[in-house]
């Protein structure tokens, strides 16, 4: 099945760079390449576009602005540098959010999951049906859901995962790497090889330390800038 995308982005190596990821992909086809959301109004109108690819902080009108003008939109994947619009791009039924600069890898993985929701039939994005705030894991011989934002942190223990949450931690003999792949990303940080954390629970960043309530949670050194980048990113006030 062959899925007809438009960029909109308002930088241009960004438009560039999703292109030659798009060329590299044999059921994608690229309809068009645009740096606001109005000038893809047409296209959106006179072509059956199965997938936008689409920024948020754009001048004029925002991508989530724009997403709620459509009355049906197709499926959306949002690209962006701002990790802390994630909640509300969600909402709007995205079903994926790249954060800049994303790998190939990831963006594989995000339209991997457009394909499939194409061939399946599943809801596409602007359905009334929400995304699910939560998921289970087996802990102690019992399933047990974990909601989205009653998590802290995550922290990888040698053959299990501990997962912190406002009421107690729970341990679990999953892979750090399952529970980072289903995490929603920019809600989510990954700040060490054996930590990620929920943004809106940081309360102070000192050095190479996070402060979670009673807890210290480490940023890895060479990770650091691009970790303060994604929890900071436009909050971070300046004289």
């Amino acid at each position: 099945m062959m899925l007809q995308c438009i960029i909109i982005d308002d930088e241009p190596l960004a438009r560039q760079g999703l292109t030659e990821y798009i060329q590299d992909v044999d059921f994608l086809q690229l309809a068009g390449a645009f740096d606001n959301p109005m000038k893809a109004t047409d296209t959106l109108m006179q072509q059956k576009i199965d997938l936008i690819f689409l920024d948020i902080q754009m001048p004029r009108m925002t991508g989530l602005e724009f997403l709620k003008t459509l009355a049906q939109p197709p499926l959306v994947i949002f690209t962006t540098a701002y990790p802390q619009y994630a909640v509300e791009g969600f909402e709007l039924n995205a079903i994926d959010y790249l954060l800049k600069p994303f790998s190939f890898e990831r963006f594989w993985k995000a339209v991997m999951k457009a394909r499939s929701l194409r061939e399946t039939g599943m809801q596409p994005a602007g359905s009334t049906t929400a995304e699910p705030d939560y998921f289970f894991i087996k802990s102690d011989n019992k399933l047990i859901k974990i909601r989205y934002d009653e998590i802290l942190f995550v922290e990888a223990l040698q053959n299990y995962v501990a997962v912190h949450t406002t009421e107690k931690k729970y341990i679990t003999y999953l892979t750090f790497r399952s529970i980072e792949e289903y995490l929603p990303e920019g809600r989510f940080v990954r700040t060490h090889k054996s930590f990620i954390v929920a943004a809106a629970k940081v309360e102070s960043i000192e050095g190479n330390d996070i402060k979670i309530g009673p807890h210290h949670i480490p940023i890895s050194r060479t990770e650091r800038e691009a970790v303060l980048r994604q929890l900071t990113q436009n909050r971070l006030l300046k004289r």
